[in-house]
């Protein structure tokens, strides 16, 4: 069953998330930018927690999770320990509500428009994932360029 999948996908890239963060040698390198480089490490990560907290926790599965998005991004210096239970936190209520959709579940409208349509909630999961790996191949980037 897809959810199996997306419950497996989302598990990896979390994972490699934490991973990431982990990595920085310098803890000071996640919150920098530079140039063409306009959003740190740390902003993406709070950014990709907010963002699954937000429409697979909240509007999924209920969590009582409030989004702001704003703060994502302008936030700093968030300590490198609670980005990492932030992570962990993100993870666990992925995997929870992923895991009580069933294929009925998939198949209905998502509850929002968030991309400006309709579409399935199969659909804006799978986009979900996309966003979510997108954002971690900047971080990784971002690390490899930026952490001195």
């Amino acid at each position: 069953m897809i959810t199996e999948s997306l419950q497996s996908l989302y598990e990896r890239d979390l994972h490699k998330l934490k991973i990431e963060i982990e990595s920085y040698q310098n803890e000071d390198s996640m919150w920098k930018i530079d140039k063409s480089i306009t959003n740190s490490a740390g902003n993406l990560c709070l950014h990709l927690v907010g963002n699954l907290n937000h429409f697979v926790g909240a509007i999924l599965g209920n969590s009582g999770y409030v989004r702001n998005r704003e703060l994502e991004f302008s936030l700093k210096n968030i300590p490198r320990t609670e980005l990492i239970e932030k992570i962990e936190g993100t993870l666990d209520i992925v995997i929870k509500t992923l895991g009580q959709l069933n294929a009925n579940d998939l198949e209905k409208e998502y509850p929002l428009e968030a991309l400006g349509y309709k579409m399935t909630t199969e659909y804006f999961l799978i986009h979900l994932f996309g966003h979510l790996s997108y954002h971690l191949g900047q971080i990784n980037y971002h690390r490899r360029l930026l952490d001195n």
